[in-house]
C-alpha cells in the first residue's frame, strides 16, 4: 500500500466515473440486443410460465404422480390483452432493460470490485479473493430459481384463483401486469439469493456472528415458512416446501459461512499474538494485541 499512488477525492470520482461508465455501455447495449430479439425474449422465455407446458409444470406433475399427489399437477395456458395503445411498447422497453441488467449485473460488479481493489490491503484481498464469482453465482442461481421456480407457481395461482363461483373464469390477463410479475420475482429471488454474500461481510466488519444466527434458528424457519406462504398463497404443503427449504438453506449456509470467518479471524489473531511474543520475546501490551 506505501508503494501505491495516494488519489485526491476528484481523481477518486474520475476513476469511479470511468468504471460506471463502462458498465452503463454495457448494460445499454444487452438491452438493444434484448430488445431485437423480441420473439424469443417473450415466446421462449417471458410467456414459458403461461405455458401448460413449461418444464416447471411437466416436473411437478411428474412429481406429484410420484408421490401420489394430484394437487402438484398444475399448469395453466394464459393469453393476454393489451388496454393501452402504448401498452405493447411499453412493456417491450421495460422487458429489454430489465433483460440487460440482469445479464449485465455480473459485468457490473466486476466493474465495482476493480474500482475498490487497490484500496485494499493484501489481507483484505486474500479475505475477498473469488467475491465477483461468488456473488455473480449466487445472483445467476437466484435467477432461475426466480423462474422456474416462485414464478410458475405464482402465475398458476393468481391465473386460477377465484373469490366467487360468480365470476366467470377468465383466462386473457393485461400483458403488463404478467411481464410484472414474472421480472420482479425473478429479481427479488436473485437478491434474496445474495443473503450468504452479505453475512459474510457483515461477519467481516464483526456485526453479525454464528451464535446470533444459530440462536435465532427456530424464528428463521417460522419466517421461511410464512415468506414461503406469501409467496405460494396455496393450500399444497408440497409447493410451500419447494419455496421454503432452498431459502432455508441460504440460511444454514449463512451461518457456516459466518462460523468459517469467525474461525478464521481467531486464528488469525493468536498467530498475530504468537508472533508478537517471539518477537519482543515478552507478552505484548493490550495495545500491540490490538494492533
Amino acid at each position: 500500500m506505501a508503494e501505491k499512488k495516494e488519489m485526491t477525492f476528484l481523481e477518486h470520482l474520475e476513476e469511479l466515473r470511468k468504471h460506471l461508465i463502462r458498465s452503463v455501455v454495457v448494460v445499454v447495449l444487452l438491452m438493444i440486443v434484448a430488445f431485437g430479439f423480441t420473439e424469443f425474449i417473450f415466446e421462449k422465455v417471458l410467456f414459458g410460465p403461461a405455458k401448460a407446458d413449461f418444464w416447471t409444470y411437466r416436473s411437478m406433475c411428474e412429481l406429484g404422480r410420484w408421490l401420489g399427489s394430484e394437487g402438484l399437477c398444475v399448469g395453466v395456458n394464459l393469453n393476454f390483452v393489451n388496454f393501452a395503445i402504448t401498452g405493447q411498447f411499453m412493456t417491450h422497453i421495460t422487458s429489454a432493460i430489465v433483460i440487460g441488467l440482469v445479464l449485465g449485473f455480473p459485468y457490473v460488479v466486476w466493474e465495482i470490485w476493480r474500482f475498490v481493489k487497490p484500496a485494499l490491503y493484501e489481507k483484505e484481498l486474500k479475505a475477498t479473493k473469488g467475491v465477483v464469482f461468488y456473488i455473480a453465482l449466487l445472483f445467476v442461481i437466484g435467477v432461475l430459481f426466480g423462474y422456474f421456480i416462485l414464478t410458475p407457481i405464482s402465475v398458476n395461482f393468481l391465473a386460477t384463483y377465484k373469490i366467487s363461483s360468480r365470476i366467470n373464469p377468465n383466462l386473457e390477463f393485461d400483458l403488463h401486469s404478467y411481464v410484472s410479475i414474472v421480472t420482479w420475482l425473478t429479481l427479488i429471488s436473485a437478491l434474496m439469493f445474495q443473503l450468504p454474500m452479505v453475512a459474510y461481510f457483515l461477519a467481516k466488519v464483526g456485526l453479525l456472528g454464528a451464535s446470533f444466527m444459530r440462536s435465532y434458528r427456530r424464528h428463521s424457519i417460522v419466517g421461511v415458512l410464512i415468506l414461503a406462504a406469501v409467496i405460494t398463497p396455496t393450500g399444497d404443503i408440497f409447493s410451500q416446501l419447494i419455496v421454503a427449504l432452498p431459502l432455508y438453506v441460504l440460511y444454514e449456509a449463512s451461518i457456516f459461512i459466518v462460523a468459517r470467518v469467525e474461525k478464521r479471524e481467531k486464528e488469525l489473531e493468536k498467530a498475530q499474538y504468537t508472533q508478537a511474543i517471539q518477537t519482543s520475546g515478552s507478552t505484548p501490551r493490550l495495545d500491540q494485541r490490538l494492533e
